[in-house]
């Protein structure tokens, strides 16, 4: 097997520069105590993150934003999100969200 250095090279290139940006803030913050009101900001990124990635993925369909009765992924939401308050737990709420989306889909798909 042949080894071509362009390759090796755009490999360890990528890796390095995916790597950077992900252990220098952690080698620089862990040098210091940062404020409560900077660690309390910071425990809201993880949340607003998975809420973008979650709205982007119910209200958009192709290059349009959709709040008709024909998104499937919009009335899924509705009982998931239930779900998810009363039972505060992941697996509960991905498997009430599959089951709703595969049914919702087998019916209007009809």
């Amino acid at each position: 097997m042949e080894v071509r250095w362009d390759v090796f090279l755009m490999i360890v290139g990528t890796a390095i520069v995916t790597f950077i940006p992900r252990v220098l803030p952690l080698m620089v913050l862990s040098r210091f105590q940062l404020p409560e009101w900077a660690a309390r900001w910071l425990s809201y990124v993880p949340i607003s993150v998975m809420a973008a990635l979650v709205a982007q993925e119910i209200f958009k369909h192709g290059a349009k934003i959709s709040f008709s009765i024909n998104n499937v992924e919009l009335l899924a939401a509705i009982p998931t999100f239930f779900i998810a308050i009363k039972t505060r737990s992941l697996l509960a709420t991905v498997l009430v969200g599959i089951i709703v989306v595969m049914v919702l889909r087998f019916l209007f798909s009809s």
